[in-house]
């Protein structure tokens, strides 16, 4: 499929800034979707906005993504009904600002199966989907797990997992053709983030922190995503892409 992307896909998250996005661009590309969220009429409405390609419409339903065997068993359905998967890509994510000794336990398990536990059902749902015919898996880390920023312990540790959770899988599943890769952004200015974005005082701290001087757009992550599903990242797997202006890799200057 080079230079294409693939006749179907799976989006986790899909009614979020990037994953919606996401669906967007693949279903502009002739793509048929799978698209799960937590709320069954915003995904289902998403699913009826994009354009249906040939091979059959969009479909659309809720699941938590907190259940690794629900994603998993979300997966093994839509390979019977598609007949085959050509990519998943998990953009479920959280943020949770706060030192680890007051973040509690319950938040610590929550932001750990929002973002490990879905992960995990995507990679042995899709492992046992793609055994045959290959394909590409995309999970979402954070600029957090690849640099010490303040207050980011938990969902570092969460997303930091799934870097090392995609990198391992890449390398069992490489003979079989199946290609894991994950995205790391810095702030991206998604509902998700309304807590530091709708904050003007907040929102400039952290436009500071990235070198380019600004947070990021949830379209330029999805077409990361794009380019990794297509068949132009054909030879591209166990990589890590941190897509953050720079945050994770680049001292800003100290303005004086």
């Amino acid at each position: 499929m080079s230079g294409t992307f693939p006749k179907t896909a799976m989006v986790l998250g899909a009614t979020g800034g990037i994953g919606s996005r996401l669906a967007k661009r693949l279903a502009g590309g002739g793509t048929r979707l799978a698209l799960a969220a937590t709320d069954a009429d915003r995904v289902r409405a998403l699913a009826g906005e994009l354009d249906a390609p040939g091979e059959g419409e969009h479909v659309a339903e809720a699941i938590d993504a907190t259940d690794a065997g629900q994603v998993e068993a979300w997966i093994e359905r839509t390979n019977k009904a598609f007949g085959s998967v050509g990519a998943v890509a998990n953009c479920v994510g959280s943020i949770v600002l706060k030192p680890a000794h007051l973040t509690t336990d319950e938040e610590f398990e929550r932001t750990l199966r929002l973002n490990l536990w879905s992960s995990i059902g995507v990679v042995r749902g899709a492992a046992k989907a793609m055994r045959q015919t290959g394909g590409s898996v995309v999970l979402f880390s954070t600029a957090a797990a690849n640099a010490g920023i303040p207050n980011h312990e938990a969902i570092a540790a969460a997303k930091g997992a799934v870097q090392a959770l995609a990198l391992s899988a890449s390398a069992t599943y490489a003979p079989q053709g199946i290609r894991f890769n994950t995205i790391a952004p810095g702030l991206v200015n998604t509902p998700g983030a309304k807590a530091i974005t709708g904050n003007e005082m907040a929102k400039k701290a952290s436009e500071a922190m990235h070198a380019l001087g600004r947070i990021g757009e949830p379209d330029e992550v999805a077409s990361l995503a794009a380019w990794l599903i297509s068949g132009d990242a054909g030879w591209v797997t166990g990589q890590n892409f941190g897509m953050d202006g720079g945050l994770s890799r680049i001292k800003t200057r100290v303005k004086m």
